[in-house]
């Protein structure tokens, strides 16, 4: 077992899910990491469970397909050393022989940063797994945005 801080209540867990849509051969993984409070590694291992056990849903896409979102697992669960404050370290990885290039590579300009990407809805190029009620709200509440309605490529209603 990694050393663990008598003072540490913070853990950082990957859990993974998939998600299946009836009749489309795809499946998509989300891996979600999720900010656990808990007073061992037990304890955190616990809660991630129950939190991924607690995800698992089933409902219809726009389509009428069923979309179904199974939690497979944790794929990594970590404790999170240093308070929770500006500047707190909550994980980090290394690697050992890395070129300049390689470096160079690895980092990100800014507007390539998550945090600054735009805010446009763009329809994934995955299996649809929106749910059909909601987009069924959005085409009532914004009947003048095409990309929310039936036969538009950006809709969810695209069949892959």
């Amino acid at each position: 077992m990694g050393y663990i801080p008598e003072d540490a209540h913070w853990y950082l867990a990957d859990l993974v899910e998939e998600v299946t849509v009836e009749g489309d051969p795809r499946n998509v993984v989300h891996t979600n990491m999720i900010l656990i409070r808990a007073d061992s590694p037990e304890e955190a291992y616990e809660k991630s469970m129950e939190l991924g056990k607690s995800s698992e849903i089933s409902y219809p896409n726009s389509a009428g397909r069923q979309v179904t979102i199974k939690f497979r697992g944790l794929h990594q669960l970590n404790v999170i050393h240093d308070q929770l404050e500006h500047g707190a370290e909550l994980t980090y990885d290394e690697d050992i022989g890395m070129s300049e290039d390689e470096i160079s590579r690895w980092l990100s300009p800014k507007e390539e940063l998550g945090v600054f990407a735009p805010r446009l809805w763009s329809p994934s190029s995955g299996p649809d797994y929106a749910a059909g009620e909601i987009m069924t709200e959005l085409r009532e509440r914004f009947p003048d945005l095409e990309e929310f309605q039936p036969g538009n490529p950006k809709s969810s209603d695209k069949v892959n």
